[in-house]
């Protein structure tokens, strides 16, 4: 990735912290944007303060930008919040973070993309694919961000390459939370086949590569990224082909 730049959304911490990271590793000048900046700098990238909502200013950030060859949106996320629980504006909210906010930067970002033949790698979620209650507004919009790319991928080939990473359980610094603590983080990576949950070097690594050259044909591609999916719960409740 040397001689390249790379901008990564929301990258200040978790996966995004790793997919910059990974990034820099690789030779490439990055670039995070996000509202706050990170609680440790990452050596050998740069940070810009954004709110990616606001379109105006998602612009002129692009727009000052002297060169671009990669564009992650990495930026999103959602509490745990059932549907019943909150208004449908509250909601609408989730999708804009985790559907348009990835468009509004692809589209500021096109033509510095275009004209570097580069790419966008867009950061999705089972989520998307899979019943997410609790958080089944950021589940539609991770599918709809899955079809995007999809149809970005199209419309935008063969200048621009545009592919997904669909993620699944990533072991962050903020990892205790969503489990229940160490304990609870050990349990959930029993039900991952590979026995453990991605470290967000995993998800750098992956992004690294469908960015690089050795991606040159790979397009409107979703890459799994969740070692093995989830074992189905049908396997453990049927008596049936049990070992003894």
């Amino acid at each position: 990735m040397r001689g390249r730049t790379v901008v990564v959304t929301g990258g200040t911490r978790g996966v995004g912290a790793g997919i910059a990271r990974s990034f820099a590793d690789a030779g490439a000048e990055v670039l995070v944007c996000a509202r706050r900046p990170p609680g440790e700098p990452v050596e050998g990238v740069g940070f810009a303060p954004l709110d990616l909502r606001d379109p105006a200013a998602v612009r002129a950030f692009f727009d000052a930008l002297p060169r671009l060859d990669v564009l992650v949106n990495n930026a999103g996320g959602a509490p745990y919040r059932r549907l019943a629980d909150a208004d449908a504006e509250r909601h609408a909210r989730v999708v804009e973070l985790n559907l348009i906010t990835p468009l509004t930067a692809s589209l500021a970002a096109y033509e510095h993309l275009r004209r570097a033949k580069g790419s966008v790698v867009m950061i999705g979620s089972v989520s998307g694919s899979r019943p997410s209650p609790g958080s089944a507004a950021y589940g539609a919009a991770k599918a709809g961000l899955d079809h995007l790319a999809r149809s970005m991928a199209v419309e935008w080939a063969p200048r621009v390459r545009v592919n997904t990473l669909v993620v699944g359980m990533v072991r962050t610094e903020l990892a205790h939370l969503h489990y229940g603590g160490e304990e609870g983080v050990e349990a959930v990576s029993g039900t991952v086949p590979l026995g453990r949950l991605a470290t967000p070097a995993d998800v750098g690594a992956a992004a690294v590569f469908l960015a690089s050259d050795a991606a040159a044909y790979i397009t409107g591609a979703s890459l799994l990224v969740h070692g093995g999916g989830e074992r189905p719960a049908f396997l453990d409740a049927a008596t049936a082909n049990k070992e003894t």
